[in-house]
């Protein structure tokens, strides 16, 4: 199966898709078939901010065209930021979309965790991940605007300070101390370059292995289109 992946938003995620994908399927000695298309992170943050859900999922219509024409069979958005205007995209997309929100509740029900902890952009932490999360509590920082401008301040360069990284480690700490929290979810796909596999002295889990290992699946035969898109055309 031929991957699509809007990428761009931001940059280092992107690479990270990369990386992963080409990693994992490179162990399951299956050949990668993938084409990346690059979103405009600036105009992604403007749409987002004014709430404009339908002209966002104009332009990532506009790209999934594109990787169909390149070959794609589906089509993955890089960034659960991202994802804010997601059910607008699919009656436009002319690919299956392949969600990174939709796997991640059955995920941390398997795991056992009933209360998780949310770091990522301002609108996934307001909507405890789009309020998607049926069979598992989520519990969100206090300052929400603040963690969510740091998160978009990194994702934009694509780079994360010492300091940075120190605001997302204690702000994670917070989550578990104070709200029972019983792991943290790195819910903004750039936070890898926060947390990096760093021992933080709690439980950590990337948002962004979860929809990779979706992916494989599919890529390898190990899951349909049918097991985890959501609307789209084939």
């Amino acid at each position: 199966m031929h991957i699509g992946l809007i990428g761009g938003i931001g940059p280092a995620a992107t690479v990270s898709y990369y990386q992963r994908l080409s990693a994992a399927m490179r162990s399951a000695d299956h050949p990668l078939e993938l084409t990346i298309v690059n979103a405009d992170v600036d105009t992604l943050l403007a749409n987002n901010t004014a709430g404009d859900k339908r002209a966002q999922a104009r332009v990532y219509a506009g790209l999934i065209d594109r990787l169909k024409a390149a070959g794609a069979d589906c089509a993955a958005i890089t960034s659960l930021g991202g994802h804010f205007c997601f059910e607008e995209t699919v009656p436009l997309s002319s690919l299956p979309l392949v969600s990174a929100v939709a796997p991640l509740d059955a995920f941390f029900v398997a795991k056992g965790y009933e209360t998780v902890g949310l770091l990522g952009t301002g609108v996934v932490m307001r909507t405890q991940l789009y309020e998607q999360l049926e069979r598992t509590r989520a519990v969100v920082p206090d300052d929400i605007e603040g963690v969510g401008k740091a998160y978009t301040d990194m994702a934009i360069v694509g780079a994360c300070t010492d300091a940075q990284r120190a605001f997302f480690v204690e702000e994670g700490r917070k989550l578990i101390r104070d709200q029972g929290a019983q792991a943290i979810v790195l819910a903004g796909t750039d936070l890898n370059l926060a947390f990096d596999g760093r021992d933080v002295g709690y439980e950590v889990i990337d948002a962004l292995d979860i929809h990779v290992d979706v992916l494989v699946a599919m890529a390898t035969g190990r899951a349909t289109l049918t097991d985890h898109s959501v609307g789209g055309s084939a």
